[in-house]
């Protein structure tokens, strides 16, 4: 996996400018030093990002987070201490350490701490934050292994740190906590219910992101995490039909779906491995997108799972990478 070797080389190529590809629990980031504008240009190039796309900061701790934001409001606090290290993402006020280029010349920067032991001892070795949205293509499905990095960044990175397949499987949920009551931009690993439980109140879901003219959230553009086949969501009773009849028009097609398959599947559609649950369906979900590609398919028809807990954040993502698939 990863040594104390690249663990020191990586936080000296951070330190240099550079930019380095490192696991996280939700999925892999492109990292580079937060406070420098040089790095961060350099970060969306290699992106392919729009410049007013903000990205989020990783800190080793929770107690970094007064460096970085002005204003640390008790509800943020509270989050913190529930959720970190874990996949949740903070939106605070900025501090004057955090340049234009993270947050697109907002005045808030969004925050997290991590739950993944290369990232945390990464974090640790620089000392700083690192700017990381994920280490793929804007637009394009995220990475969950070192292997998905390379083979959509090449050398555009400097070096990759290998902390084998991402646990959880999609990006982090992002709360926004600058306004009198706290929301959610974008859905994530942690889920909704979970977050009212810790602040006693019913949460405002504001994840429409720059279509809906909200604060703009990593993530939550209608066309997102896109394969190059046709994503399209369909319910159980009209799978059947639905794959039939794209047969018929001479397209490849393959199911994506959580077990039981469902019966009377046409034949010539291809059966992505199902997962067993909910969970396991985001941990698996953009390697099964990837997974469509390497085969060639030209549609994807995917059955959205259950909305409970990760759930929703699955639905999301399969619904933006419906309005974003290249086809």
């Amino acid at each position: 996996m990863t040594s104390p070797d690249e663990l020191a080389r990586a936080a000296a190529t951070l330190r240099a400018g550079g930019l380095v590809a490192f696991p996280t629990e939700t999925v892999y980031g492109l990292g580079c030093d937060a406070e420098s504008p040089t790095a961060l240009r350099r970060l969306f190039a290699v992106k392919l990002r729009p410049a007013d796309h903000p990205v989020i900061v990783h800190v080793a701790t929770a107690g970094a987070i007064d460096a970085f934001a002005s204003r640390v409001p008790d509800v943020a606090r509270v989050l913190a201490d529930a959720f970190w290290p874990g996949p949740l993402t903070v939106v605070l006020e900025r501090s004057a350490r955090i340049p234009d280029e993270v947050t697109g010349g907002r005045d808030t920067v969004g925050l997290r701490v991590p739950d993944q032991p290369v990232a945390l001892a990464l974090l640790g070795a620089f000392g700083g934050g690192v700017a990381a949205p994920s280490a793929n293509r804007f637009g394009r499905v995220s990475p969950t292994t070192a292997d998905d990095v390379r083979a959509d960044l090449g050398d555009d990175v400097d070096l990759v740190l290998d902390g084998g397949r991402c646990r959880v499987g999609v990006e982090s949920t992002i709360v926004d906590c600058t306004g009198p009551t706290p929301a959610i931009l974008r859905l994530g690993g942690v889920a909704q219910a979970s977050i009212e439980d810790v602040i006693d109140a019913p949460i405002e879901l504001r994840t429409g992101g720059a279509s809906a003219g909200t604060t703009v959230a990593p993530g939550t553009l209608p066309g997102h995490y896109a394969p190059n086949a046709r994503v399209v969501l369909v319910d159980r009773r009209s799978v059947g039909a639905r794959a039939a009849g794209l047969l018929a028009s001479g397209a490849r097609v393959g199911l994506l779906t959580i077990a039981p398959v469902p019966p009377d599947l046409p034949g010539g559609l291809e059966v992505l491995d199902p997962a067993d649950d909910v969970d396991e369906l985001a941990r698996v979900l953009y390697a099964r997108l990837r997974d469509g590609d390497r085969a060639g398919l030209d549609v994807i028809l995917a059955i959205a799972p259950p909305s409970e807990g990760v759930g929703a954040a699955v639905t999301d993502r399969l619904t933006r990478a419906a309005g974003g698939s290249v086809t």
